[in-house]
Parts: C-alpha cells; sequence; structure tokens
C-alpha cells in the first residue's frame, strides 16, 4: 500500500428535489464547503451500489463500497450485526435483526407508528431485551442479544430464513398486517412477535415510558435474516490493513469481518447527536496506524427514516463540517487520497431507501475523469465524470496508486 486512504461515508444523503427548498435536494441545500471542495478540487463521478436482484440496504451497498461483491459475500444483515456484537453462529443458526418499534393500534389496524420506538435509549433497551430473552428462556430455539437502542439480534438455532420479512422503516404508518414474516415458519415468527407484544406491554420501563409521554417499545419486529457469511479480510483480499469507525453494528460487523480493526467511539449513536469531533479524531489516529480508513455516519439515513428535513440538512452540514473538514486537513498532511459518498439514496417522500446511484468525489484528482463545482446530485450523468456499474470497481479504482 502506498498512500493513505479515507472514506467518508455520509449514509443515505441523497434525496429528491423538494417544493420546500425551491427545487433543490437536502444535499444542494445544505452548506457543504469541504465536500464542494472535494469536488472543485477533485475527481467526480457516480456508482450504481444496489446490484440487481438486491434491496437497496446498507448492509449490501456498504459491502460493495468496501470492495466486496455482495453476490458472493452477502448472507443477510443480522449475521453482520452477529458479528460486531461477538456472537458466534454455528452453522444451523439463522440471525435475525430484531428492532424494538412502536406500534399503534387505529380504527383501520394496527399501524407501524415509530420503526425506532422513538429512538429508544440503549440502557433502556437493553433491560428489555434482556427481560425478553429470560422470558423465552424455556424455548432453547430462541435467543434474544442486546445492541444499541433499537437495534437487536435474534438467534433461532436450526432456525429458517427462507422467511419474507420487511425492515420496519419500510413501512412507517402503513398497517403492519401485510408485512408480518411469511413463507416457511413464518407463522412461528408471528407468534414470537405476538408473544413479545404481550410481554412488552407490561413491562414497567414501557409503563414509565407511556407515563413520560414517550413512544413505548410495545413490539419487536423481524427483518434481515441470515446466516453466517464467509469472507476473505482486508489484508488478504486487497494487501490492505484497515479501521471501521462506526456508530452501528451493521457497520462494525463488516468491519470485523473483513478483518479491520472496529474503533468504538463513546458517544457515538447514530443519529444527529452523535459524537462528530470523537469519530473525526479516532479517524485521525487511526490513519497513522492503518492503510484505510473507513467513517460512517448513520444520521442523514436515520433523519430521511423520520421524515425530518430539518435534521437531513443539520445532519448534512455537521458531517461536513466535523467530519469531511478536519479529515481532509488530516489527509493532505500525509499527502493520501479521500473519497466522499453515499450508500444509496434515502428520500424524504418515502422514508425509506431507493436504488438510485450515487454520486462520489475523489481527493485529490487521480488524473483521469473531471472535477465539479458542487458536491451532489447534479454529478450524476455528468459529461467527464467517471461511472461504475458496480460499487467494487469504485473501491478498486480508490485503492489504485
Amino acid at each position: 500500500m502506498g498512500i493513505k486512504r479515507i472514506i467518508l461515508l455520509g449514509d443515505g444523503m441523497p434525496d429528491e428535489a423538494i417544493e420546500a427548498l425551491g427545487g433543490r435536494t437536502p444535499l444542494q441545500a445544505a452548506r457543504t464547503p469541504n465536500m464542494d471542495r472535494m469536488a472543485r478540487e477533485g475527481t467526480v463521478g457516480w456508482v450504481k451500489t444496489t446490484p440487481d436482484g438486491y434491496s437497496p440496504g446498507s448492509d449490501v451497498t456498504n459491502m460493495g463500497i468496501l470492495g466486496y461483491d455482495p453476490k458472493k459475500y452477502y448472507t443477510g444483515r443480522a449475521p453482520l450485526e452477529a458479528a460486531a456484537m461477538g456472537i458466534n453462529l454455528g452453522p444451523k443458526d439463522v440471525a435475525y435483526r430484531c428492532n424494538l418499534v412502536t406500534l399503534e393500534p387505529t380504527t383501520e389496524g394496527v399501524i407501524m407508528a415509530d420503526f425506532s420506538a422513538g429512538h429508544i435509549e440503549t440502557d433502556v433497551a437493553e433491560q428489555l431485551i434482556r427481560d425478553l430473552d429470560a422470558y423465552f428462556g424455556n424455548d432453547s430455539e430462541v435467543r434474544f442479544h442486546p445492541g444499541v437502542s433499537y437495534r437487536h439480534l435474534m438467534v433461532w438455532k436450526n432456525g429458517i430464513e427462507d422467511v419474507k420479512c420487511t425492515p420496519p422503516h419500510d413501512i412507517s404508518g402503513k398497517n403492519i398486517k401485510d408485512y408480518l414474516p411469511q413463507g416457511a415458519k413464518g407463522e412461528k415468527l408471528r407468534h414470537i412477535i405476538s408473544e413479545t407484544q404481550i410481554f412488552l406491554k407490561n413491562h414497567k420501563l414501557n409503563k414509565e415510558r407511556v407515563h413520560a409521554k414517550k413512544p413505548a417499545a410495545n413490539s419487536i419486529w423481524l427483518w434481515g435474516q441470515g446466516k453466517a457469511p464467509t469472507m476473505p479480510t482486508l489484508k488478504d483480499f486487497r494487501g490492505l490493513t484497515g479501521s471501521m469507525i462506526s456508530a452501528v453494528d451493521l457497520m462494525k460487523g463488516i468491519g470485523v469481518l473483513a478483518g479491520m480493526e472496529v474503533i468504538n467511539v463513546p458517544g457515538a449513536t447514530g443519529y444527529i447527536d452523535t459524537n462528530y469531533a470523537g469519530k473525526a479524531q479516532a479517524a485521525i489516529d487511526a490513519l497513522k496506524k492503518k492503510d484505510i480508513v473507513y467513517i460512517h455516519l448513520e444520521a442523514p439515513d436515520e433523519s430521511s427514516h423520520a421524515g425530518s428535513l430539518e435534521n437531513k440538512i443539520k445532519a448534512i452540514e455537521d458531517f461536513d463540517q466535523k467530519i469531511v473538514g478536519p479529515l481532509l486537513d488530516a489527509i493532505k498532511k500525509l499527502n493520501g487520497r479521500a473519497m466522499v459518498l453515499s450508500d444509496h439514496p434515502c428520500p424524504l417522500s418515502t422514508m425509506t431507501h431507493s436504488r438510485g446511484d450515487v454520486p462520489f468525489a475523489m481527493w485529490p484528482a487521480i488524473g483521469e475523469g473531471s472535477p465539479a463545482e458542487v458536491y451532489d446530485e447534479s454529478i450524476i450523468g455528468r459529461n467527464g465524470g467517471l461511472y461504475f456499474d458496480e460499487a467494487p470497481k469504485l473501491f478498486e479504482r480508490f485503492i489504485r496508486d
């Protein structure tokens, strides 16, 4: 490995034109002088991050951006999070992502009122999940493992993965009836969800949340299932040492499986209140020891899922000011290379991911392609811009000297 490299990933930043912004996207409306500098002084282009036949999840897209072809290595989202949590899956174990969610009964049925139970605090969520695991203690096939905030895991021993499940953030405000687990053994999963609703409704912590006018974590939601993947390390695969910096277990799990140093930053939350300065400093320190650093910010995506235009613009601006700016200074001192991009669009109009291409900017320029005045969706389809039809191809170009 020659020069130092850093990937700056703003999850879910690309969006659609919004009337309230005068026909601009949040990325175009936000103040982003540092990303704009990367576009102006660097090389821009766009990349197809979601392969045909796959859903535009952050698991598939970030795996590809790190150079791993999802068609070869992807088995599901939950197994990646299991790796981050130190959960060793047996060959017949199936891991399911387990959200704590808020369901709300209406005259037209039960709706997904909040896929994050109000971004429930980790200490409260951990107690709920541990108590839930004890409650299911007699069912030796199922175990629950606490994660961060609303994001947890269920591991089903000798489980079935051929079940149709829907991410809860895809059905915000919708009746859950048509989105409950379907297919082989779907009935067992529906029974588990139903049992958790009875338990959680009567839990003292949920009663306290209701009293405090906070969303009750009154159900779990199961999705993202799969068995343990087998991946080569980044060192064996690409000859690189690396560090992963993220607040979410999904990204940490990708880092673990890739043999990267996974850096846990105190105060990193995966939301707009995350510890930006801590993440930036961790990346600066990691660049001194590793060939490549991958820093991931979840907040723009979470803001879209919540339908908050104000928070999405704030998250993009904070990413630019507090992450991109300091790290450009650091990479310049090392005569290294940086790349900024997102993993997928996440339009506020739908509050969920879409399959569209995403823009990128490499800085400094790489001797091919062209620059742009600003970093935003206008780069997509731009004359002179570089296009990659698969994310691993972009990674290969990024690491080439």
